[in-house]
């Protein structure tokens, strides 16, 4: 699942693209949507809100989608031929005189009345990239089931909005704990500083093509995808794993030297290991 800061910057894109503009051509390649034809009305803006994106038109009509794991919008020149992908994968197009917006693969698409945007987004927690971002509700809503691992509930978009899986490990490295730690035995010290780590993370990172955590020329992140590499700050083996809550695993990274608290039962790095990653030669 992108990251909020890829989520940002796609929603940047579409504002470019479209804000301010007539569309001359809307086709809605979804069952629900196959007659609605926004073509006439003119494009109001692009906003993201955690991982969701939300496009307005007049009319108070607002366009909600979220790339999930494989969706993504590109942006086209007046008669530039569409590469995003196959046809069939075209879900959505919003054409104006200069460009055309097309949303690939998109998962969730749903038309909405813009006075109803919250009925989609508003379980998310504070937006580590928004104008609601609120360092101390987010701390709060991390603590508030002190027993849940830390890995989980910073994948919760409920208690934050923007982290995906590549922050939940790389912030986790940088606090010094594994993601199995109940977040109710996180040092108050770090979890202190969390909300404020989480949001320089996304926003030094929303302004590039390559996502960096390490602030190292040559290295762009310390665990995340390094298994069995070593450790840029210890030498030890980065390990992997999966974690979740049985209905969505994901591979999680951490250095068992760097990081202190609980680990995942044995025999789970070498499954994420053996689907995942070669070791080097």
């Amino acid at each position: 699942m992108p990251e909020g800061d890829t989520v940002w910057q796609a929603a940047r894109r579409l504002h470019d693209a479209l804000a301010g503009e007539v569309l001359t051509r809307s086709d809605f390649r979804v069952p629900k949507y196959a007659t609605v034809d926004l073509s006439g009305r003119t494009v109001l803006d692009t906003v993201s809100r955690g991982k969701h994106l939300l496009t307005r038109f007049e009319g108070g009509l607002t366009l909600h989608s979220h790339l999930r794991m494989e969706g993504a919008w590109k942006v086209y020149g007046h008669g530039e031929r569409f590469r995003g992908g196959p046809a069939h994968q075209i879900r959505a197009v919003l054409a104006t005189a200069d460009r055309a917006a097309v949303g690939y693969r998109l998962p969730v698409l749903e038309l909405l009345r813009s006075s109803e945007e919250e009925r989609a987004v508003g379980h998310l927690g504070p937006d580590l990239l928004g104008p609601d971002w609120d360092p101390d509700l987010a701390l709060a809503n991390l603590l508030a089931d002190p027993g849940r691992r830390l890995g989980e509930a910073l994948l919760d978009q409920r208690n934050l909005a923007g982290i995906g899986n590549i922050y939940k490990s790389e912030l986790c490295f940088l606090l010094g704990v594994t993601p199995w730690l109940p977040v109710g035995a996180l040092p108050a010290d770090r979890a202190a500083k969390l909300p404020a780590l989480a949001k320089r993370l996304l926003e030094v990172n929303r302004d590039r093509v390559v996502r960096r955590t390490t602030g190292l020329r040559n290295q762009d992140l310390f665990v995340y995808g390094r298994a069995p590499r070593p450790c840029l700050r210890c030498g030890t083996s980065v390990r992997v794993a999966d974690q979740g809550d049985g209905s969505q695993e994901r591979p999680t990274y951490w250095c068992p030297s760097c990081q202190a608290g609980p680990a995942p039962a044995p025999g789970s790095p070498q499954r994420w290991r053996e689907r995942y990653h070669r070791t080097p030669k």
